[in-house]
């Protein structure tokens, strides 16, 4: 049976799609993007790091490792023990990383056993990925939550170290298929935040839902469910120094809520749901 690098199962989620979920994260991102909150997740192999802990006063290093290979069977245990909550809840099981597309074979198979099991699935990704692997791991899935990053390609690969031509293509063909997605937009001061950026990213979604009208038009339906502005936060400082991991953003101050209260509007001119958040 494929085994698959997993660092962490966390369980009653509410940020990661509908209802209560469990939130599976992959090991392993074919991105680098400066602003990524689990540096943790980036690489395929296991580390090693140590844990600083306060312990009666007394402070300790605590050696831990993290990521761990685990059968499809394995982490279906995990999965099922909250199903009555899924049940209640119309929640279910979401694939995030890191990059689950990184891993396919092992988050294809793990969709087929939440299919049989009718498991609610979404994935959370990037869309970076072949167009193969991606039909078939979008034929599967109920719910995609889906990063647009930065809509030019010379600074999506300055930002994130990749090209975003297959992330906009393979888009294009979830919408085109009728799947549901959510999109979701990190707001990085200075970086994708620019008037530049925001212009192309809502030409390009209004392209989305130019398309899904004529696509959708006798079905009545449309599959791009809401955006969600994520503000960018400063968390993971201590697991960039902890891994040893460079944080190109140290020192950037956090956005508010209500700082992105201008942006929300701006972005509900395209008449759809806007979430800040997610």
């Amino acid at each position: 049976m494929t085994k698959g690098l997993v660092f962490e199962i966390r369980r009653f989620c509410v940020h990661d799609g509908p209802g209560i979920r469990t939130t599976l994260f992959f090991k392993g991102c074919p991105l680098s993007c400066w602003w990524c909150h689990n540096p943790e997740s980036q690489d395929f192999k296991t580390e090693t790091s140590v844990k600083k802990l306060s312990l009666s006063g007394n402070l300790i290093e605590k050696p831990e490792t993290t990521g761990s290979f685990m059968t499809v069977n394995e982490v279906m245990a995990v999965i099922e023990r909250d199903r009555i909550f899924y049940d209640e809840s119309n929640g279910g099981v979401t694939f995030s990383g890191g990059e689950p597309l990184m891993q396919e074979p092992f988050l294809e198979e793990l969709l087929i056993r939440c299919k049989q099991d009718k498991l609610h699935t979404a994935i959370d990704t990037s869309g970076y990925a072949s167009p193969t692997p991606f039909d078939r791991v979008s034929r599967l899935a109920d719910l995609f939550l889906y990063d647009l990053k930065l809509a030019d390609e010379a600074l999506h690969r300055k930002y994130t170290g990749v090209s975003n031509r297959s992330i906009l293509r393979n888009l294009e063909a979830l919408i085109a298929s009728g799947k549901a997605v959510i999109l979701r937009f990190p707001v990085v001061p200075g970086i994708t935040d620019t008037e530049e950026n925001i212009f192309k990213t809502k030409a390009f979604i209004n392209s989305l839902i130019h398309r899904q009208k004529l696509h959708n038009s006798q079905m009545g339906r449309q599959n791009i469910l809401q955006i969600d502005l994520l503000p960018y936060h400063s968390m993971a400082r201590k697991k960039y120094r902890r891994f040893c991991k460079t944080n190109l953003l140290e020192g950037m101050p956090d956005l508010s809520a209500d700082q992105l209260l201008p942006l929300k509007k701006e972005f509900e001119t395209l008449e759809i749901p806007i979430h800040i958040g997610g």
